[in-house]
């Protein structure tokens, strides 16, 4: 029933529509459901690529039951602006959280991550990290240390000496350039075996044919990311101003 939580029969046939390379708006349209609805069930449950009904509905049934065994819900949701939906809100973050961990990083360092980024300041203390995520000061400590290991986030000060973790607009364009940087080194690798193995054999032609993908690749992600770059300074009041992909 469009509104309540989605039956087994529901994701089943979400199931199928994944399977029949349907849009996401296509499957609630079928179903009756709002979009938004259907593009969480499936990003929290494995992707459009991994999705299955039963675990998808089981792992559901799993979290309902942790709910109710613990403090009730509402008393955890903490204060939304802009007149957001605070469920709403919650979803996504576990959504993001669960990208995020397909994309490889640690399920605690991806919730401190997707905790960052949805705050409008960008930025929280440790304790406001602690009282968000029901986790040890320890667990954000280890989260916190990793990610700027990975220079996803840096620390400052505030007015009150406080020591605030904060997302940076630039993070995205550095991890860019750090990926082309070691896309870089994996080109000059193959074009060693080259040498080695031999231009003109299968192997080496094989390490040839990577080296050039993998250098060409590399600069269009460079260049991409030198010309794109002013977009993650683009404040609210100009979103509807800007383009919406930049020019060259």
């Amino acid at each position: 029933m469009p509104g309540g939580r989605l039956t087994q029969r529901e994701r089943q046939q979400i199931a199928l529509g994944l399977a029949d390379n349907l849009a996401y708006a296509e499957i609630a349209r079928g179903l009756g459901r709002p979009t938004s609805t259907i593009t969480r069930e499936v990003m929290r449950n494995g992707g459009p690529s991994a999705y299955r009904a039963d675990l998808a509905h089981r792992a559901t049934e799993r979290r309902t039951q942790r709910r109710r065994s613990s403090e009730p819900r509402e008393f955890h949701i903490p204060p939304q602006a802009h007149g957001r939906n605070a469920e709403d809100v919650l979803e996504y973050e576990e959504a993001f959280t669960t990208v995020l961990m397909q994309s490889g990083l640690p399920k605690m360092m991806s919730r401190v991550l997707v905790c960052l980024y949805t705050t409008d300041a960008g930025s929280l203390t440790a304790s406001e990290l602690v009282r968000r995520l029901h986790v040890s000061p320890a667990s954000v400590s280890k989260a916190i240390a990793f990610l700027e290991s990975q220079s996803l986030i840096r620390r400052e000060r505030d007015e009150r000496r406080r020591e605030r973790y904060v997302v940076d607009d630039d993070i995205w364009y550095q991890a860019m350039v750090a990926s082309a940087r070691s896309n870089a080194q994996l080109v000059e690798t193959t074009r060693a075996g080259v040498n080695i193995l031999g231009p003109h054999t299968p192997a080496g032609t094989r390490l040839e044919n990577v080296a050039r993908f993998l250098d060409f690749v590399g600069e269009s992600i460079t260049r991409a990311a030198e010309q794109a770059r002013d977009v993650l300074y683009t404040k609210p009041q100009e979103s509807s101003d800007v383009a919406a992909t930049p020019q060259p």
